[in-house]
């Protein structure tokens, strides 16, 4: 059984969306005792704790290594708390043609977007109950595949497709689980992808600000919603992605 230390967990919270979610909680639930931080970059956590209000837990390590997981799983056990944030934002992607770009690169991407999400899930979900909330991390490039982006997409299609089925199973539970689907983001996700490709022009264009895909994301999860699409362009696309053949959709992304 949980006890009374109510705490949220977020991967990927030393950069970008996952930093933002950080912020966002500090502000919006004060009811939060701790906040366990998951990253690679144990000095970005430290410094982010200085940043907000709320007991920051810093937990480096690489969510792909079973040894590091399984620290996860111990402070789990030992201190059962009652979580009612699961964030998962830990995640990147390589642009460029399968054939070009390394094996274990791509490979990476299959661990980081898919395995670890899906291992961290179902870690976590014995110590969620009623009004809690699992947020995961997909992304408008679920909506159709990508050539020049194929592996990142797929990983992102099997998020968003593993995120929503775990919503419906958990229906009768309270826990609501939100896919949370943006468009190009302005953070360091594309300084990291673009170094193996461009990124086109058009998605420079339609870049974010990740604040407010943060806060659309919470306030989607918080009503229940079982997906999160920021923008009227990546709505757009989602309706275009059911109606017209991906084979056309091709010449455009």
């Amino acid at each position: 059984m949980a006890n009374n230390l109510k705490i949220a967990i977020v991967t990927g919270a030393s950069s970008g969306i996952g930093r933002e979610f950080v912020r966002l909680l500090d502000k919006e639930l004060i009811s939060l005792d701790e906040i366990w931080v998951i990253a690679r970059r144990e000095e970005r956590l430290k410094a982010l704790a200085k940043e907000v209000g709320t007991k920051l837990v810093p937990i480096e390590m690489d969510i792909t290594s079973k040894e590091a997981v399984g620290v996860l799983a111990y402070l789990l056990k030992e201190k059962k708390p009652a979580v009612k944030f699961l964030i998962n934002c830990a995640g990147f992607g390589k642009i460029g043609r399968v054939t070009a770009l390394p094996v274990e690169g791509q490979l990476s991407m299959v661990k980081v977007n898919c395995l670890a999400l899906t291992e961290l899930t179902l870690m976590v979900l014995p110590y969620m109950a009623k009004k809690s909330r699992i947020i995961q991390m997909a992304s408008a490039a679920a909506f159709l595949p990508q050539p020049g982006f194929a592996v990142y997409a797929a990983t992102k299609s099997y998020v968003l497709s593993f995120s929503r089925a775990l919503n419906n199973e958990l229906s009768n539970t309270g826990i609501r689980v939100t896919a949370v689907c943006p468009g190009p983001v302005n953070t360091e996700f594309f300084d990291l992808a673009e170094q193996t490709g461009s990124i086109p022009v058009y998605k420079k264009l339609v870049m974010a600000d990740p604040e407010k895909v943060v806060r659309k994301a919470f306030y989607d999860s918080v009503a229940g919603k079982s997906m999160s699409v920021y923008g009227g362009t990546m709505k757009a696309l989602h309706v275009l992605a059911k109606l017209l053949p991906h084979e056309f959709m091709f010449n455009f992304i």
